[in-house]
């Protein structure tokens, strides 16, 4: 996926009669109202992580605020069962769907069958590829990986033997985390500055896959590593669990991403050295307006374009934080994210 941006004003009309147009000037700009009711769809691939549990509660607080009904349905880690209640919000007649994708590569077939219906589809931070999307809300996956490895990086002093544990390789967000850990770790690897020891994909963002990549690690080429880059907070409990065992907690460094309650109080404790803050809040928010706003048939102005291999999809990033110890209570706290007494 390529991000664009740029100020020349772009108009795209979509096929349910929803104008979206594109502008230097950023943000989410009303230009018709009506008074129609709105039914918003939401399904989300899982509940199962404290992330999307945030993300779902602040979205219907929002929507609920503006007067929209929301219809929430968790397809609880099972990628057919998602197709199946977005099949269901269909026949509910909702007219817009905020798709929280659990299998991204899987879900064109429901974006065709929402098109058809002449339901509006945004995707919220999982880009589903390949299809006529309408507006994906993500932050810059790209720039997450990249702090990730530049955090390694920086604490490392440039040398070093690290363990890398992906996302899927169904979940296009997870390619891109990749991607920007690429982009900072490539020139490293290449002149053998760092050496990956071991690397493998963590099935479905399951921690204990995380773990098993781990304890093989350690299998195949002993205990001399000094990171484990690991893209989000629930690989990186898997992977610490394995460094528990082995009696390795503290001596190795360990990433993540979503500051979860559970990540933070490891960053406090020294167990993970670090994980991606994201405003939730504030994303969660943003794409609950602007589905209410597709759902009255009105123009937004955005500021950027994601190509998701089918077409440029209007797209709207929130910024992102590196954090570890130093600046935990300076960000996550300062936000309201997690309490004081929470990370005690």
């Amino acid at each position: 996926m390529t991000l664009r941006t740029g100020l020349v004003v772009i108009s795209l009309l979509l096929s349910v009669g929803i104008g979206i147009t594109l502008s230097g000037r950023g943000g989410i700009m009303p230009e018709q109202r009506n008074e129609r009711s709105v039914r918003i769809g939401l399904s989300l691939g899982t509940l199962k992580e404290e992330r999307w549990q945030r993300d779902r509660d602040h979205f219907v607080a929002r929507a609920k605020e503006l007067g929209a009904e929301v219809l929430v349905q968790s397809g609880n880690s099972d990628g057919m069962r998602q197709m199946q209640d977005i099949e269901a919000l269909i026949s509910r007649k909702v007219d817009v769907l905020v798709i929280v994708a659990f299998n991204p590569a899987a879900m064109d077939k429901a974006v065709a069958s929402a098109k058809a219906a002449g339901i509006a589809v945004i995707c919220y931070d999982r880009m589903v590829t390949d299809s006529d999307v309408d507006l994906y809300l993500s932050f810059d996956n790209v720039h997450v990986g990249e702090l990730q490895a530049q955090y390694l990086v920086d604490k490392l002093d440039g040398h070093g033997r690290i363990i890398r544990i992906h996302g899927p390789k169904t979940d296009h967000t997870a390619q891109l985390f990749k991607q920007g850990q690429d982009l900072v770790l490539a020139p490293l690897i290449e002149s053998g500055a760092i050496n990956v020891i071991h690397e493998d994909y963590a099935l479905n963002w399951k921690p204990e896959d995380a773990k098993k990549i781990v304890n093989a690690a350690i299998t195949a080429h002993g205990r001399d590593f000094d990171a484990v880059l690991t893209t989000n907070d629930g690989t990186a409990g898997g992977a610490i669990q394995a460094l528990i065992e082995e009696g390795l907690i503290g001596k190795v460094l360990v990433t993540g991403q979503d500051a979860d309650l559970a990540a933070c109080q490891r960053i406090q404790r020294g167990t993970q050295a670090m994980s991606v803050y994201k405003p939730l809040d504030r994303l969660a928010r943003m794409a609950a307006e602007a589905a209410f706003k597709l759902g009255r048939r009105e123009i937004l102005v955005v500021s950027q374009t994601v190509h998701n291999g089918y077409k440029e999809v209007p797209a709207i990033l929130e910024e992102i934080i590196a954090v570890d110890k130093e600046n935990l209570f300076e960000t996550v706290v300062k936000d309201g994210f997690h309490s004081k007494e929470q990370l005690k």
